[in-house]
């Protein structure tokens, strides 16, 4: 049976750290990066568990400023 894995891909440039997207994700794929920020110096979310994606799309919907991508890849092994 095919199973399908997520990878998240974050606008860090764009992220304003709001954490939504961190408090929403079932898995606990993201993080506030908690040393550096980005030029508009906010501390960005990043995929800090990225094998634990599942490709719920929880983060995205979420997001306020359209910052995530979410793909679903199908792993067929």
């Amino acid at each position: 049976m095919a199973k399908f894995i997520g990878a998240v891909d974050i606008n860090m440039e764009r992220c304003k750290g709001c954490d939504l997207c961190v408090v929403a994700c079932p898995c606990s794929v993201l993080s506030l990066q908690p040393k550096e920020v980005n030029n508009r110096g906010y501390h960005y979310a990043y995929a800090d568990k990225a094998e634990a994606c599942i490709g719920c799309a929880a983060c995205a919907t979420v997001c306020p400023d359209g910052c995530i991508t979410v793909y679903r890849v199908t792993n067929q092994s």
